[in-house]
């Protein structure tokens, strides 16, 4: 089949066709309105180093992560130790992921480490000391499971990120961990990075709980605060108009309910004051806790906890059924969506530390644009002039397929909606010299034929045919390498391997099926005896 020129020139007129398809928003500002419903919307997406945009390194606070896990933990051991009549007292988070307690009676470490063997096997004994007939003992989190938590602190931590800066209406970004404890984010196109950063940065750790109002919070402030309650702070609002200041809480430490409930998240405008505010829906598990929590505590405060500020204290005046509820705090409407967004992302499981920022602007990206064009063309017009020199018309049979070759890679781009770096301008005037490179050897093949006195229509057949093999092997192991770069590299190495396999694959169907149509069509149709090579 393929030996009928006319069917390879309708393959390469399909290929060359669709890849312009998908190009054409690129190439033109605005497609006609007539036929603008007929083409993709999207043009090449840009990478950082050509649009501008923001780069970022962050430390994932994975320690913090063990800790509040350890945190959780002492509340629960409490609760198992009294079910299971061992009797203690201080059982609470220690310095550092451990978990210190005392056992008042001697043999309450037999029926401890019975509790652990049965729930909680992450934990083991870390030290043990005589006390008063009873044991101070500490509890720690095994090695290789503190190890495990802390791998999916980090894979958590990036698709937490990943999720809030899809919302937020980022294309194409670049969100990769980087070590043990480190996340790259590369945020193309950015407008405001400052935003962004807060967005990123925000813990967003949401918490319910009981206001301690059995308790004096001016004793508390005073230095005196109960066991098992907690000093937060939230803002004072300002009637007057002035400064908000700080206002103090004392709540109970206990978190009835936390955001890991939550079902979704939305911005909206308060009918009595026209301020925005976050409405927030638990999912049905989140919804039946909601209810027993409003139920068992009618006319108590319910503080609403964000990151440790406390943006609302509300008295439960009813029960609430139907699991909704509202964050308020005189937000700005870009503040209230941003909170929204961060809520329906998920609370990152520890802080994150900014340890690196670069933010490339738009100017500095348009030079890089036009340097990557120009050394393109200058690329290109150098192989144009080698190739016409040393192969005469044959030379300019491979540099017309040259055009057909960028296009059909960009297209490629464009239709898989891939990102265009700076390395990645670098790696197509690589491909154009390797395109170039398979019709060097099989322009010499048929020199060779000729040589020995073949007629052109044998020369191009054993010219193609004897020289394939060859380009097949040096563009395969090419490809090898480059899509190792691709599944290994990040950032920019990843960028240039993008663009170098794409047109490996597309400079081997110029070079050898596209240019061989040409060739086919002047020695077959037009019976050319003579060979210009």
């Amino acid at each position: 089949m393929f030996k009928s020129l006319r069917v390879r020139l309708a393959i390469t007129a399909v290929v060359f066709l669709v890849a312009l398809y998908f190009l054409l928003p690129t190439l033109v500002t605005q497609i006609p309105s007539p036929w603008n419903n007929y083409f993709p919307k999207d043009k090449i997406h840009l990478g950082l180093d050509l649009q501008g945009g923001m780069h970022l390194i962050l430390e994932v606070d994975a320690d913090k992560a063990l800790e509040s896990m350890m945190e959780r933990t002492a509340n629960d051991l409490k609760e198992s130790l009294m079910d299971g009549k061992v009797r203690f007292r201080n059982v609470e988070k220690a310095t550092g992921a451990t978990i210190s307690m005392e056992l008042t009676d001697a043999g309450g470490k037999p029926a401890l480490e019975k509790i652990l063997n049965e729930q909680f096997s992450d934990l083991e004994i870390a030290s043990s000391t005589p006390r008063d007939g009873g044991q101070i003992v500490h509890l720690k989190v095994k090695d290789k499971r503190a190890a495990e938590l802390k791998k999916l602190t980090i894979e958590h931590s990036v698709e937490t990120i990943r999720n809030r800066v899809d919302q937020f209406g980022v294309a194409e970004p670049e969100i990769v961990p980087e070590g043990e404890n480190r996340i790259m984010v590369q945020l193309p196109g950015i407008k405001d990075p400052e935003r962004a950063k807060n967005l990123i940065g925000k813990t967003a750790l949401l918490e319910f709980k009981l206001v301690d109002e059995d308790n004096s919070l001016d004793e508390a402030l005073r230095g005196n605060v109960p066991e098992g309650s907690v000093i937060a702070y939230g803002a004072r609002e300002d009637k007057a108009g002035g400064p908000r200041g700080q206002a103090p809480y004392l709540l109970k430490n206990k978190t009835l309910l936390t955001g890991a409930s939550l079902e979704t998240a939305k911005v909206q405008i308060s009918d009595r004051f026209g301020e925005p505010h976050v409405s927030i829906k638990f999912n049905s598990q989140g919804a039946a806790d909601f209810d027993r929590i409003t139920n068992e505590n009618v006319r108590k405060r319910l503080a609403i906890v964000l990151d440790g500020v406390v943006h609302s204290a509300p008295v439960i005046q009813e029960r609430i059924s139907g699991g909704q509820a509202q964050i308020t705090g005189n937000f700005t409407m870009e503040e209230a969506r941003d909170l929204a967004i961060v809520l329906r992302a998920g609370a990152l499981p520890a802080p994150v530390n900014i340890l690196e920022e670069r933010t490339v602007g738009p100017s500095l990206g348009s030079d890089s644009i036009r340097q990557g064009v120009m050394a393109t063309l200058i690329g290109f017009v150098l192989v144009v002039i080698f190739m016409f020199i040393y192969y005469r018309l044959s030379g300019l049979v491979a540099d017309s397929v040259l055009i057909i070759n960028v296009i059909v890679l960009l297209g490629i781009l464009a239709g898989f909606k891939a990102t265009l770096t700076l390395p990645g301008i670098a790696g197509i005037v690589l491909v154009i010299g390797m395109a170039v490179d398979a019709n060097v050897l099989i322009f010499e093949r048929i020199r060779e034929e000729m040589r020995l006195g073949k007629p052109p229509r044998a020369a191009i057949d054993a010219g193609y045919s004897k020289a394939f093999l060859t380009i097949l092997d040096s563009n395969v192991t090419t490809l090898i390498a480059a899509l190792f770069l691709f599944a290994f590299g990040t950032g920019p190495v990843k960028g240039f391997a993008v663009t170098l396999s794409i047109g490996i694959v597309v400079s081997m169907f110029t070079a050898i099926f596209v240019t061989r149509i040409i060739f086919d069509y002047f020695v077959w149709n037009r019976n050319v005896q003579k060979i210009s090579i």
